[in-house]
Parts: structure tokens; C-alpha cells; sequence
């Protein structure tokens, strides 16, 4: 397949998806080598880039997404009726870091952190999609262990968690 063709096929399966597509999976539906995706990508963000499109491609996720450009989002916001952003309170924001740096954690582990009953809060993260049950910790009483999902990704615009900021 010409690179021409596949950055074409690789920018319209961005373009039609919902959520962030890998490398490999791209690679896979064009019966190609990710890495090759990989580089193709880099070259539409950089033509995206000197065009100065309304949209770009962001790496979210462990996988690439089309997403409109900052500057431009409040005209898709009035489009769609999208409200402004997810509210997340004080309590729930703690948790969701303790959860990020420390996962896979549990609800006891959280608690230790916070100093307070964390079930509610863990029960809105769970509802929002932020985290999930990912298992149960080997010890007595075998407790359930959380981690945070890929829309917890999507929502901080991380690609990974590595991209995590240190802690200080």
C-alpha cells in the first residue's frame, strides 16, 4: 500500500472514530506494521500543524484521537450543546490522584491517604467512568483493587500515565 493511500485511510478511520485508536490497531485494519502507523501519523500532525486546521491530532490514551483545537471548542460547544466540563469536587479530585499515583489501589489504601470514608466518592469516580474495578489485592479479605480507565486519560489529555506530572 502507498504511504499516500494509508495516511488517507489512517486519517479517515481517525476521523470516523469516538475514541482514541492505538497504533497497532490501525496497523492491524491496514494490514500494516504499527510503527509505520506510527511515522504516518507524525507527518499528518505536522501538515495539520503548518496548515493551520481547526482540529488536530492529539495522543490520547495509549492511541491517537482527531480533536478539535482549543482556540475553536467553544463553537463545537454551542453546536452540540456539550456542557463546559466534567465537575469534579475536591474530594473526588483527591481520590482520583491517589488513584493515579498509587494504583492499583484499595479502598482501605485510599482512606489511609485521605483520612476520611471514601466510598461515596469511589462510587461517583466508578459512575463517571474515571476508574474501574482491575482485581482483587492477595490478602486477607481479598479487597477490591482500582485503577483509573482510559477516560480518565481522555479527560486530563494524558496519553499515557506516565505523562503524569512527578510528584513534588
Amino acid at each position: 500500500m502507498e504511504s499516500q493511500e494509508a495516511k488517507k485511510i489512517i486519517e479517515t478511520l481517525l476521523f470516523v472514530s469516538c475514541e482514541p485508536l492505538s497504533s497497532k490497531t490501525l496497523g492491524q485494519i491496514l494490514s500494516v506494521e504499527p510503527k509505520m502507523c506510527q511515522e504516518l501519523i507524525q507527518e499528518l500532525i505536522k501538515e495539520y500543524e503548518q496548515a493551520e486546521k481547526g482540529f488536530h491530532i492529539k495522543s490520547l490514551a495509549n492511541g491517537y484521537q482527531m480533536c478539535t483545537r482549543l482556540e475553536f471548542a467553544r463553537w463545537a460547544k454551542k453546536l452540540f450543546g456539550i456542557p463546559k466540563r466534567v465537575k469534579l469536587s475536591k474530594k473526588a479530585m483527591e481520590t482520583l490522584a491517589i488513584v493515579a499515583y498509587k494504583q492499583p489501589v484499595t479502598r482501605a489504601e485510599i482512606e489511609a491517604v485521605r483520612g476520611v470514608d471514601s466510598s461515596g466518592v469511589i462510587t461517583t469516580l466508578l459512575a463517571k467512568s474515571l476508574i474501574r474495578i482491575s482485581g482483587r489485592k492477595e490478602v486477607i479479605g481479598r479487597p477490591i483493587l482500582y485503577s483509573t480507565t482510559s477516560e480518565f486519560l481522555i479527560l486530563f489529555g494524558l496519553s499515557s500515565l506516565n505523562d503524569l506530572p512527578e510528584l513534588g
